[in-house]
């Protein structure tokens, strides 16, 4: 009786260097991350006069104050060169600004 030997199966993407090609994104990576604040407490606690009047032309940093309009008052998490990423009570809105 014989036995036949399947191919031996590669699960690292045929990168050909035996690991993970960005061990980062892993959900079980050693490093850890710190949890997302909620609305509540990126804005509890601080004055009115804290929130800068949200204008398109303005150009905002990660973690300014904003007060919009429509959606209220908001914190800026995320950056892009032409958009930024606001957290508002309601939820996250995309939101442009200046260049």
């Amino acid at each position: 009786m014989s036995i036949k030997r399947t191919k031996q199966r590669s699960f690292n993407g045929g990168n050909g260097g035996g690991g993970r090609d960005n061990e980062d994104d892993s959900p079980f990576s050693s490093k850890k991350s710190e949890p997302e604040k909620t609305w509540t407490e990126h804005v509890e606690g601080k004055p009115d006069d804290g929130f800068t009047p949200y204008n398109m032309s303005h150009r905002f940093d990660k973690g300014a104050l904003v007060s919009h309009g429509k959606f209220g008052k908001g914190v800026v998490v995320g950056v892009e060169p032409q958009r930024i990423e606001v957290l508002f009570q309601d939820g996250m809105k995309k939101l442009g600004h200046g260049a």
